[in-house]
């Protein structure tokens, strides 16, 4: 769906992903999906809290994730 959206999660990312990235990849699907890459005045605060709704779920999949053959990931 969104090509420009990387793996977060090891090994195709060495360490834990940071909030910027994690907040980036949400904005990517936000984008996406609304198809607006910015949103007008009036759709702003709709659209920012879709940024952070998906940002949050992201790292909560994040820290819930047990990669086969590692540990739970601490969140």
């Amino acid at each position: 769906m969104c090509r420009s959206i990387k793996t977060l999660r090891p090994p195709a990312l060495p360490e834990e992903a940071t909030g910027d990235e994690i907040r980036a990849a949400a904005l990517q699907y936000v984008r996406k999906v609304s198809g607006f890459r910015t949103p007008a005045a009036h759709n702003r605060e709709v659209f920012e809290q879709a940024v952070d709704a998906v940002a949050e779920a992201t790292a909560e999949l994040l820290a819930g994730l047990e990669v086969r053959g590692g540990a739970r990931r601490a969140s």
